[in-house]
């Protein structure tokens, strides 16, 4: 069975995401245990600090239905995700690498939301001080640098409309 190029790319970066973001949550809860504890890494500038997020990120989704709310979410993400992958180009570009990204990082959070009942494992803390911005994990840095990307590569595509 022959493979195309964008699958031989897609799918080992999604995975390297999917089993990173596994592999250092666990990492962490059995290490950094208790919860809310920070350990030094980079002096106060780069902290492991255990938390568990039962809702979205920044905590915009809170509450009885986010668990569901969000998996449903991630679901048709990673859905959509696929369908754009499957819809683009052979070529092993930009974009295939920022959509694998995505999908790794959905589906690592996504996994982590269904087998937890305490919440999306949490343990990177960044900040100065009392000025921290909000923990995440590798997933989260995954999607946000496939999303970066991802509106880098729409950004310089030609127009499909005619209009600039």
């Amino acid at each position: 069975m022959h493979r195309p190029p964008k699958a031989c790319h897609f799918w080992p970066v999604a995975a390297a995401v999917f089993l990173t973001d596994c592999a250092t949550k666990a990492v962490a809860v059995h290490d950094l245990t208790p919860a809310q504890v920070p350990h030094p890494i980079v002096g106060d500038v780069l902290r492991f600090t255990l938390s568990y997020n039962r809702g979205s990120a920044m905590s915009l989704v809170e509450g009885p239905l986010a668990t569901g709310l969000l998996s449903l979410a991630a679901l048709v993400a990673l859905v959509t995700l696929w369908i754009w992958y499957r819809r683009g180009g052979a070529s092993a570009g930009i974009q295939i690498t920022a959509l694998a990204l995505l999908w790794g990082g959905a589906a690592g959070n996504l996994w982590n939301r269904l087998w937890s009942t305490r919440g999306v494992v949490d343990f990177i803390d960044v900040g100065v001080g009392s000025f921290r911005f909000w923990i995440f994990n590798f997933a989260d840095a995954a999607i946000t640098v496939g999303a970066l990307l991802l509106a880098l590569v729409v950004s310089r595509q030609p127009s499909r409309h005619g209009c600039s």
